[in-house]
């Protein structure tokens, strides 16, 4: 049977907590005024800050010959801790580097999520733990990146507001002392590399972040948005 038809309490918290995530990124359309772009297919998951398990695996064809020059891979990466800002663009910059980066080696998956989330908003109201969950692998997954060594940098590029958010803010200022909460666009580069290839691969990323930045308080993150805004 299925675990929902055998746990009705725990479906209940689910499918709140699904409420409260679609509620938290409707407001923020609704201040943006990005309604029609993130609804037209159906509020397709972006691609930005997911991990791609195909194009990270390791594979025989990217080995690195027994005869080559032996390769020194990088040290273990410390797990992601928010900067103290003010600034919605230089915290959606290091938000998406953090959502971009991990290393199995130096941590678990249960660390890394518990850190990201340490990035969360205080309000539970605003904050869509959820969206984070969606770009971090799964424990399985995991294990098989951990058992390769593997590990990803990211790079980040640039970081703008959206246009539809820059002309939201332009026809009504007052709507964004409802909750500060700021839409952050911002592209950069991940790159993966595991045991086997210290060479790696690397690949572009873009994201569009909800950035909650109250007055005289450091920023937060409010979660992912379910499609980039340009």
């Amino acid at each position: 049977m299925p675990s929902h038809s055998s746990n009705p309490g725990g479906a209940t918290r689910v499918h709140r907590r699904a409420l409260l995530g679609t509620a938290v990124l409707a407001a923020l359309v609704a201040l943006a005024g990005l309604a029609a772009y993130l609804t037209r297919d159906g509020r397709a998951p972006s691609k930005a800050p997911d991990t791609q398990p195909s194009s990270s695996a390791p594979s025989s064809s990217t080995a690195v010959s027994p005869s080559g020059p032996p390769v020194s891979i990088a040290r273990p990466r410390a797990l992601p801790v928010p900067p103290r800002t003010t600034d919605p663009i230089s915290f959606g910059k290091a938000a998406a580097a953090a959502l971009w980066s991990y290393d199995t080696r130096a941590y678990s998956q249960a660390e890394l999520r518990g850190a990201l989330h340490a990035w969360l908003s205080s309000e539970a109201k605003h904050a869509d733990a959820a969206s984070v969950d969606r770009g971090i692998p799964s424990p399985v997954l995991w294990k098989e990146m951990a058992a390769n060594r593997q590990f990803a940098t990211a790079t980040v590029n640039e970081g703008h507001f959206p246009n539809a958010f820059t002309r939201a803010l332009q026809e009504d200022p007052g709507a964004i002392t409802q909750a500060y909460i700021y839409a952050v666009t911002i592209s950069g580069k991940q790159s993966i590399v595991w045991k086997g290839s210290p060479a790696g691969g690397a690949e572009s990323r873009v994201t569009t972040l909800a950035v909650q930045c109250r007055p005289n308080q450091p920023c937060a993150l409010v979660g992912v948005m379910p499609a980039v805004a340009p």
